[in-house]
């Protein structure tokens, strides 16, 4: 009898993810790429599948609980032929984790642990080893759950407990010390502030209900309150789509053939990418803290999908070397995947420049925010027809686009803003742009 362990594989996820439901008991007799559990993150589920194929003998998680790449799922009986030295070798990979240095990070904490009454009265925030990951952190799953339930960092909270083990008590008098923080106009966790307004008694003034924001919500607030703090200004423009739609609809034939739905995003990310290759100065990020600019030469854009869990935003790579229909395909299976929270923490990351399309519900104009660490951000709003007085003298109905770029003051001046807006009207205005 072979008892093989199955493990978490690489999600491309650095952090524990939540494991939000078990497909399989003790008992069962499973297949191979059969799904074991499904996994959380802050903005994608993912069902893991057991590598082997065998008897359940064993579960060593449970829904609720946290885990990581490397964890064991279960230990399944196998028999000798199942067992390959493919599956040996990811075993032995996963467990290579850091086991020495976190030892080694919580003897020097034991160390430098100061009396349980200082801890009390002094502000909680650097506590931790910076290095050490929330899986590090000496704590009971109560205690985990406990601060999972308050959005609470464990790697932030001060331990009391022996061995550096962090109890309940410290969880709750570290969201103590952050209320009195926020009470005091201070900016709470990294990057992220609940305001220095205190909020009255909203119940004085009539019913009221709460509900804990999601993982994917507070995510995005957390994101949104660090971009703001970039300077940021906003390019109104408009682009003349006529001919734009007139070739679209054409292809609604050969669109159907293909399986694929042709919308106007496609063609807004292969314009978008010819822009950014044309004007280099977008396409690149800050690095203050070593007075660099980080020019890439690579071309991913992501795009903003709207769904019932919140914003997703995927990320297209090398739209530039890419084609209409390909850009089409891959749009409709990320949205797709977007909209059933199946997309890969991998499939969210590298952009290069963003567009978010308000374009099916409506409006006039927005402004968009920057999502550091790139400088610039497209809006997209609804078309409408309009007026148009051209070069003959004559007015003519067209089909204009309103667009709204925003962009990070410290890397792009104003005309380059102006001439980004313009060079990509042109460009959607005339595809043949394009070919030059």
């Amino acid at each position: 009898m072979n008892i093989e362990e199955v493990l978490v594989p690489d999600t491309g996820n650095d952090g524990e993810m939540d494991v939000i439901e078990v497909a399989v008991s003790i008992g069962d007799v499973i297949e191979k790429e059969q799904t074991l559990i499904v996994l959380e993150s802050d903005k994608a589920t993912m069902e893991i599948p057991s590598s082997v194929a065998g008897k359940v003998v064993s579960f060593k998680l449970k829904s609720g609980d946290r885990a990581k790449s490397g964890d064991v799922i279960a230990e399944v009986e196998v028999t000798a032929s199942e067992t390959t030295n493919e599956v040996q070798q990811e075993k032995a990979k996963a467990e290579t984790p850091v086991i020495e240095p976190i030892k080694t990070a919580q003897r020097e904490n034991d160390a430098k642990q100061p009396p349980v009454s200082e801890q009390k009265n002094e502000t909680i925030e650097h506590s931790q080893t910076p290095e050490l990951s929330a899986a590090a952190v000496h704590a009971g799953p109560a205690v985990r759950k406990f601060a999972r339930e308050h959005a609470v960092d464990l790697t932030r909270v001060r331990a009391s407990g022996p061995r550096a083990r962090i109890l309940q008590e410290d969880v709750t008098q570290y969201i103590k010390s952050q209320i009195q923080r926020a009470q005091n106009g201070q900016i709470i966790g990294a990057g992220f502030s609940h305001g220095a307004v205190a909020l009255p008694d909203f119940k004085q003034f009539g019913e009221i209900s709460a509900q804990t924001m999601t993982k994917v919500h507070l995510k995005t607030a957390e994101n949104m309150q660090r971009s703001c703090q970039i300077p940021q200004v906003t390019q109104f423009d408009e682009a003349d789509i006529t001919a734009l739609e007139e070739f679209r609809k054409k292809q609604k034939n050969v669109a159907d053939q293909k399986g694929i739905k042709l919308t106007p995003i496609a063609f807004l990310l292969k314009a978008c990418a010819y822009a950014l290759k044309a004007l280099p100065q977008f396409n690149v990020s800050l690095d203050l803290a070593n007075q660099h600019i980080i020019q890439k030469h690579y071309v991913h854009i992501a795009f903003a999908v709207d769904t019932p869990y919140g914003l997703f935003v995927p990320v297209i790579r090398d739209v530039d070397k890419k084609g209409i229909w390909e850009i089409a395909g891959e749009c409709q299976d990320l949205a797709a995947r977007a909209r059933d929270k199946k997309l890969l923490p991998a499939e969210m990351q590298g952009a290069c420049f963003t567009i978010s399309s308000l374009g099916a519900i409506g409006g006039t104009s927005f402004t968009p925010i920057v999502n550091a660490p790139e400088v610039a951000i497209l809006g997209v709003s609804k078309a409408q027809i309009k007026p148009v007085y051209n070069a003959q003298g004559e007015w003519q109905p067209k089909l204009m686009l309103p667009l709204s770029l925003t962009y990070d003051h410290r890397a792009v001046n104003g005309a380059d803003g102006a001439r980004f807006t313009s060079l990509l009207g042109n460009v959607l205005s005339d595809l043949r742009e394009l070919l030059l």
